[in-house]
């Protein structure tokens, strides 16, 4: 248990402060509970003695209503503390989180699921700022205002005191016992957790492939069976911490009575007054009370330590961003030197070097498998090379800072990421200062305009998450309105055009053309009009580069090009034939 608060303490960082006043003040707080004995005593000795006056009611209630004053006050000033210092720690990891997720490799990525990701940054933050801060406060309240009381009493009578001293051991015991329970059952919690958020957004982000092949039964059935997982996991966790819980009241209440019962015969051998038996009597029915209620809450404290150490693993991640400069390139020339590039232990980039001059439109080709996306990604950093470099400007962009070194790429894929947000502040991502008109000529120039002022609210409209309320092409077009407010002198195509209807793709090729106007083009791409007046062409093929040159060059050459030619202009004149009758 003190493990795990020192931790959490640690853990709490700059509202550290916030929690160590609130338990500054949980010391009056137990010192305003313990004077409601002095309080009781006042009356019981006024009663024995037979001198019941006024002045001893008025004595007695007014030490009673500073008791309850102070026990309010300092109640409320915990609370208080406590409830800012876990909401605002959580808001504070979660965009800790969100920053750190910018600068990780991509790998993380594929090695962490999605539900994973979301789970630590909903559920576990969620146990932190609902369930840490008030389990950790009233466990420290239990047990300080108990340990208070218990000196005060081992003042007053020494044996009282050691009695209440063993129960206080034992109870300590019982609950080790119960924290290491917990530390065996809530890893499965967690995990359970993260498979049913898993299983939701699969489910709900594949919910068109479920409807197309009617699997509505077979994908609620994971669904579900993640469900029941999380239930009986929980019914576990009940299931074994109830009879330590019970057992933790039971001994509390156990030597509650043996302190009547040692007050009682310590009198009646003559060692202990009335006053002070009576006293010790009723303060057997309080003594323990915030200590039951800590040892309820303090099962939770395994759960408390778990979901620390998923946000620490997160915060734990090499960066990318470590020892980076803010550097501007002094050239936008891209160059590759021997890049080897390994994914899961397989060789993916295969001693690759390239030259791309600024100003020029570099085509990659290749085979679907072939490293083309990862030799661009790579270009931009999403991930780190195993071996070799890859420069701009001359400069390694490992010794960029990732936003430094982001600054000069803009980026269109194929498949498009829209926000759940209006159309206006989609087109600003890459630039979140832009102004409104602004925006209107980057829609403008990328052929987005019409079709943005016939929406309900213009610019204005939200699109829903991931574009849903658009087509491919109208997307496509919003990603070229995002890179052109941007205006970053590399461009990087993806295979842009690749899933375009007929009827967009003048309007997207128009939007392209304006985008890559004297830029750096790097592009990804099948179609022959798309490569054949690039200013080189690399054809990779099993992560090598095994040609390069220009159109007219490499069709001269036998190889993987020329066939990738031949096929594209047979595709383009294949036609169907009619019979006639």
């Amino acid at each position: 248990m003190i493990q795990i608060l020192r931790k959490f303490f640690r853990f709490s960082g700059e509202q550290r402060g916030k929690f160590y006043s609130a338990i500054v003040i949980s010391l009056f707080h137990a010192i305003f509970e313990a004077i409601r004995i002095p309080a009781i005593a006042v009356v019981l000795t006024a009663i024995i003695e037979d001198q019941v006056t006024p002045g001893t009611v008025w004595t007695s209630l007014g030490i009673m209503l500073i008791s309850i004053i102070g026990c309010t006050l300092t109640r409320q000033s915990m609370t208080i503390r406590q409830t800012i210092g876990g909401y605002t720690l959580t808001a504070g990891k979660r965009v800790e989180i969100g920053e750190r997720l910018k600068y990780m490799p991509m790998g993380y990525f594929n090695n962490n699921s999605l539900g994973y990701i979301t789970s630590v940054t909903t559920n576990t933050c969620e146990n932190l700022q609902d369930v840490a801060t008030r389990v950790i406060m009233i466990t420290l309240q239990g047990v300080l205002t108990t340990v208070v009381i218990t000196l005060a009493v081992l003042l007053y009578d020494w044996r009282m005191g050691l009695l209440m001293m063993a129960g206080l051991l034992v109870f300590f015991g019982i609950n080790g016992l119960m924290q290491r329970k917990s530390q065996q059952l809530t890893p499965i919690k967690t995990a359970a957790d993260s498979k049913l958020v898993d299983a939701v957004l699969e489910y709900v982000q594949g919910i068109g492939v479920v409807r197309s092949y009617n699997l509505d039964k077979t994908a609620n059935q994971t669904v579900d069976q993640a469900i029941r997982a999380s239930e009986d996991i929980i019914y576990r966790l009940e299931k074994n911490f109830v009879p330590y819980l019970s057992l933790q009241s039971f001994v509390l209440k156990l030597f509650g009575v043996l302190m009547v019962l040692v007050a009682i015969a310590l009198h009646f051998y003559g060692s202990l007054e009335l006053i002070n038996c009576l006293l010790m009597m009723v303060a057997s029915f309080i003594i323990y009370a915030q200590l039951d209620a800590a040892g309820g809450f303090s099962a939770l404290l395994r759960l408390i330590d778990l979901s620390m150490d998923k946000i620490d693993e997160i915060f734990a991640t090499p960066v990318m961003d470590a020892a980076g400069k803010d550097i501007v390139p002094p050239t936008f020339d891209l160059r590759g030197e021997q890049v080897s590039f390994f994914y899961d232990r397989q060789r993916v980039i295969d001693d690759v070097s390239f030259i791309l001059p600024q100003g020029t439109t570099t085509a990659i080709v290749g085979p679907s498998g072939s490293g083309k996306t990862t030799l661009c990604h790579l270009m931009a950093r999403f991930w780190d090379v195993d071996s070799g470099r890859i420069t701009l400007g001359g400069v390694d962009v490992r010794e960029y800072t990732l936003d430094s070194l982001l600054k000069n790429f803009s980026m269109v894929f194929q498949n498009v990421y829209l926000f759940n947000d209006t159309i206006a502040n989609n087109i600003k991502f890459g630039k979140s200062e832009a102004t409104m008109d602004e925006v209107i000529v980057a829609a403008k120039k990328a052929c987005c305009h019409d079709f943005i002022a016939r929406l309900p609210q213009g610019y204005n409209t939200v699109i829903g998450e991931g574009g849903a309320t658009l087509s491919g092409g109208e997307k496509q077009r919003l990603s070229i309105a995002r890179a052109l407010l941007k205006d970053a002198p590399i461009i990087i195509l993806d295979e842009a055009t690749a899933n375009v209807d007929p009827e967009n793709e003048q309007q997207l090729q128009a939007a392209l053309e304006e985008l890559t106007r004297n830029k750096t083009l790097v592009m990804i791409a099948h179609r022959l009009k798309t490569v054949q007046n690039a200013d080189q062409i690399l054809v990779l093929e099993g992560g090598r580069i095994v040609q390069r040159g220009t159109h007219a060059e490499l069709t001269r050459q036998r190889g993987i090009y020329a066939d990738f030619i031949n096929v594209r202009q047979r595709a383009i004149g294949w036609k169907l034939k009619t019979k006639s009758i």
